[in-house]
């Protein structure tokens, strides 16, 4: 598995050369791409000058955000999908392997058991786009309690209830987003990802969670840098996922509040630094760091 720096999930943003030389500057072997800018960039320059600074940067793709929204009425989706191939082969021509998506929790237009029937059918028409490519959809879910309050309808907030999903839908292209702050707050465990088919893993995301903190008093706050002290014990999952073969990302989803700085530079900084520390603690090797990236050998 590899290190790799989603520039959303820190708020920060930056021209593809920017954010290739903060992830190379600061120890990531990857980094997630807009799929959007990128594809437009082939449409209107061609593949080779659209992936030239990746392609100099020696600097792999991790994930990309599935670019459409799935809970539209059926003639906006069916508009939507005609785009997806384009995306596809755009992040695939980069060795991009996974693209991602996050199931609300909970909404105001379907009961649970409708719902539950319409991602599935959304989510094997989109799998069944991707898969030519090579590329698997990994969904997520969000595990806090107050983002369920006050609308009609629950969903999935939990871990077992997502695989259920996963394992309706008739793809082998539909895999796991996992992400092990929001397994705890879920009521999950390490035991619970150990239950994991390693197959189904398609990306990581980790964050540390407040021990004191009761699980339906968490918020967007609640997600510390993963070397803090607190309930989860990032490095031993992390130990976990080697041991099983996982190969794929491993991104970072911190609170912003999390820094004291919030400068780019200094976010990115304390972030790789945490995510260093508990790579050795989960005994993992650090590569060195063959490439130090520089605003003249990187113009876009």
């Amino acid at each position: 598995m590899f290190k790799n720096l989603n520039p959303n999930y820190l708020g920060i943003s930056g021209h593809q050369s920017e954010v290739i030389e903060l992830a190379l500057t600061h120890g990531f072997a990857g980094m997630d791409l807009n799929i959007a800018d990128f594809t437009t960039r082939v449409r209107l320059k061609g593949l080779e000058y659209a992936r030239r600074l990746i392609d100099s940067a020696r600097i792999r793709i991790g994930t990309f955000s599935l670019p459409i929204e799935w809970d539209s009425d059926e003639e906006t989706f069916k508009k939507d999908m005609k785009k997806l191939p384009e995306h596809a082969d755009a992040a695939a021509a980069l060795g991009c392997r996974c693209c991602t998506a996050v199931v609300a929790p909970a909404g105001d237009k379907r009961p649970y058991h409708e719902n539950f029937e319409f991602h599935r059918r959304r989510f094997q028409e989109i799998a069944g786009i991707f898969q030519p490519a090579g590329i698997r959809l990994a969904l997520g879910f969000h595990a806090a309690e107050y983002l369920r309050r006050n609308q009609a309808f629950q969903f999935i907030h939990e871990l077992d209830a997502l695989l259920m999903l996963l394992n309706m839908i008739d793809s082998p292209g539909v895999g796991l987003l996992l992400d092990v702050w929001e397994v705890f707050a879920g009521g999950g465990s390490v035991e619970a990802i150990r239950k994991i088919p390693r197959e189904q893993i398609v990306a990581v995301q980790i964050a540390e969670m407040p021990a004191a903190t009761p699980l339906s008093e968490l918020d967007e706050k609640s997600r510390l840098l993963p070397d803090a002290e607190g309930r989860i014990g990032v490095p031993a999952i992390l130990t976990y996922l080697a041991g099983q073969g996982y190969d794929g990302p491993v991104s970072v989803k911190p609170s912003r509040s999390a820094f004291p700085n919030r400068r780019r530079d200094n976010v990115v900084k304390f972030t790789s630094e945490s995510l260093d520390r508990v790579w050795r603690e989960a005994g993992l090797p650090t590569p060195p760091r063959l490439f130090v990236a520089t605003a003249s050998n990187l113009v876009d």
